[in-house]
């Protein structure tokens, strides 16, 4: 019976042996999660699949590296996300489009980060963030639960910074008063 490496061990064969078990396991470990986190943020699933195989080849190349602070599925989630960010803002308009019509045909599905925001059972915090409209929860998942700048979040979203912050502070201020 083979033992189960952790995912630091992995990363580490990766980095200096260039261990093609090591990135397979690793891959076969977050590509789902991945792949299924990238589809709440992006309705084009060969974009999606860009994404997610542009962001272990550059675990493979050596051009992301890990330097063991924080958990790996965070560390994956940064390097997609901004190579996400990258695609949609090197696509311009059309990719704005692309994902507007994307989005206008996928209205109706809730994304998982979605459901995960609403079901928070902490409190009244869930049904504050159930009452936020979609575009404040949106800036939220995008600023605080992703953790992305608010250049980054204006990318990915497709408005400007300026809108990035307006409505960050409008959400906030909301989520203060529903909590107050």
């Amino acid at each position: 019976m083979s033992e189960t490496r952790s995912d630091g061990e992995l990363l580490r064969a990766v980095a200096a042996d260039a261990d093609r078990r090591a990135f397979e396991e690793l891959y076969r470990r977050y590509a789902p999660w991945l792949t299924a986190r990238m589809r709440g943020r992006c309705a084009d699933p060969a974009v999606v699949d860009d994404v997610v195989q542009e962001t272990f080849l550059a675990v493979w190349r050596g051009s992301a590296r890990y330097r063991e602070e924080g958990d790996v599925a965070g560390w994956l989630w940064r390097i997609g996300s901004r190579r996400l960010i990258d695609v949609l803002r090197g696509d311009g308009a059309r990719g704005r489009l692309r994902q507007a019509l994307a989005r206008l045909r996928h209205r109706d599905e809730v994304s998982a980060e979605e459901r995960v925001l609403a079901g928070v059972e902490h409190g009244d915090l869930a049904g504050a963030l159930v009452r936020l409209s979609p575009e404040l929860r949106a800036v939220l998942q995008a600023t605080v639960v992703d953790g992305l700048t608010t250049r980054e979040a204006a990318v990915l979203l497709g408005i400007p910074p300026g809108t990035v912050k307006t409505r960050a502070m409008r959400a906030r201020r909301q989520l203060r008063e529903a909590l107050a």
